[in-house]
């Protein structure tokens, strides 16, 4: 069963996709992030041991400190050192355009993902690898 991360400000979305992943038995452990810095940290703390890496990532794009923009940004100068890779989904209750293609202009990030995100959504997601 894969390890997911959550990047996200807001709690209620957390709570939410944390209980949905949950009942679902989507995930061994689920491991939460209120920003983009939180998340850094932990990969490159965690770089060399692909077991403590998350299998999805799912981020936000609007947080304080480091938003999801600037984390893939650092992402990007991250990803060679990380023992192994994983897709990035980018979670946001926008839908303006120029998010959606901004976000697919990186090849991290996989897919796009309106909130609110359903159990039949995440399902497909973290089955679809």
């Amino acid at each position: 069963m894969p390890l997911v991360a959550l990047v996200d400000d807001d709690s209620i979305f957390q709570f939410t996709a944390t209980r949905l992943i949950e009942s679902a038995k989507l995930a061994q452990e689920i491991l939460h992030f209120e920003n983009g810095n939180e998340a850094l940290l932990y990969l490159e703390k965690n770089a060399t041991s692909a077991d403590l890496l998350p299998d999805f990532l799912f981020l936000d794009i609007n947080m304080p400190i480091v938003d999801g923009w600037m984390f893939l940004e650092d992402f990007q100068k991250l990803k060679m050192k990380l023992a192994k890779e994983f897709p990035i989904y980018m979670v946001s209750s926008s839908i303006d355009p120029r998010d959606m293609s901004r976000a697919r202009a990186f090849n991290e990030v996989k897919d796009f993902v309106i909130k609110p995100v359903t159990i039949e959504r995440f399902t497909e997601l973290l089955n679809a690898h």
